[in-house]
């Protein structure tokens, strides 16, 4: 099978690329990235805080984060406890463009739309080949969907008045109407979505009465919110689309080309079982293409979303009703399979 595949216009020698992850931190991580086989890299992502500590004073940038939710300055993190600061990000965008000869995308980490578009523009003079914008925010109990809506949508528009390249924006999936956001979010400028965004929302620890942060590996059942929208936005669109989240196996991989997603992006599983296991990851995913007489990527993208699958309401209200009434109880199943024997 033809591995190729293109995303945000680059040109890729497989759909498998290693999402931000505390592994290219360093030029020795990318390196073993690629090694392995990673068709691109995302970088760690550099934090609009980090931006800010650069240029202005740290209580306005408290006084901005406050208006999120009431507890936001309780766990609001330590500026020096960032791995790397503006300008060894920007360092490691050169070192690794230099010494790899796979895309390095840089990846922004936000909340506003302010302090973006001078450091956007330095990321491509580096050299990053796209920019992924993250936009983790939390919006108040005031605040309109309609404002929150435009608070990415600002974002983006002053990104790509800074900068020529590629830009990817990761979503998180709450949105009322995605289909409605994500042409919003193109007509703004954005050549990619990347579904989804894991909000790590924080813990609690009730002996201390304290709120503490929680970070959990994915696992490949949360595949299936980006799979149901990767599935309903191909040939949509018109932009490139990453599937993200859950991506343990070949297999998996499998699932997101065949929802139409352009690129399948891992990190869990590498941090979980080590960097050699992305070449497990392709290595699976070559063999179930070949398995299936598949001639290229391209052949099997999208050819099981909403616009080519027999039976399409299987995205739709309608599969949510027949799961809901196919399910049950063990006992019941057993009997219906002819396997239960009552125990007098």
């Amino acid at each position: 099978m033809d591995l190729k595949t293109k995303y945000l216009g680059l040109d890729l020698k497989h759909p498998i690329v290693a999402s931000p992850s505390p592994i290219p931190q360093k030029l020795d991580g990318i390196r073993r990235l690629e090694d392995a086989g990673a068709a691109a890299v995302v970088l760690f992502s550099l934090f609009e805080e980090q931006i800010r500590y650069e240029t202005e004073s740290y209580d306005y940038l408290s006084q901005a984060s406050s208006n999120t939710f009431a507890e936001s300055l309780s766990f609001f993190p330590n500026l020096e406890d960032f791995k790397a600061g503006p300008d060894e990000y920007l360092n490691i965008i050169r070192r690794a463009t230099d010494a790899s000869d796979i895309p390095v995308i840089a990846s922004l980490n936000a909340m506003t739309s302010e302090g973006w578009s001078d450091f956007a523009h330095q990321m491509e003079q580096a050299g990053a080949k796209a920019i992924e914008l993250n936009a983790y925010y939390i919006p108040s109990v005031d605040q309109s969907s309609y404002d929150v809506e435009q608070r990415y949508i600002e974002m983006v528009k002053a990104v790509r008045q800074s900068v020529k390249i590629p830009i990817a924006v990761k979503l998180p999936p709450y949105f009322s109407s995605m289909g409605d956001m994500a042409l919003k979010l193109i007509g703004a400028g954005a050549n990619g979505l990347v579904l989804f965004n894991r909000l790590y929302q924080p813990d609690m620890d009730i002996e201390n009465r304290e709120v503490v942060p929680s970070l959990e590996l994915s696992n490949p059942h949360e595949m299936r919110l980006p799979l149901l929208w990767i599935a309903n936005l191909y040939g949509h669109v018109g932009c490139s689309l990453a599937g993200t989240t859950g991506v343990h196996r070949g297999s998996d991989v499998v699932k997101y080309i065949l929802a139409g997603a352009d690129v399948a992006m891992t990190t869990s599983a590498l941090l979980k079982n080590g960097i050699g296991h992305l070449s497990t990851i392709i290595r699976e995913f070559e063999e179930w293409g070949d398995a299936h007489e598949y001639q290229s990527v391209s052949q099997m993208r999208g050819s099981m979303s909403k616009l080519k699958v027999l039976d399409p309401s299987a995205y739709d209200r309608s599969n949510y009703v027949k799961v809901l009434q196919s399910y049950l109880p063990k006992r019941d199943l057993e009997i219906r399979q002819g396997r239960w024997d009552p125990v007098v």
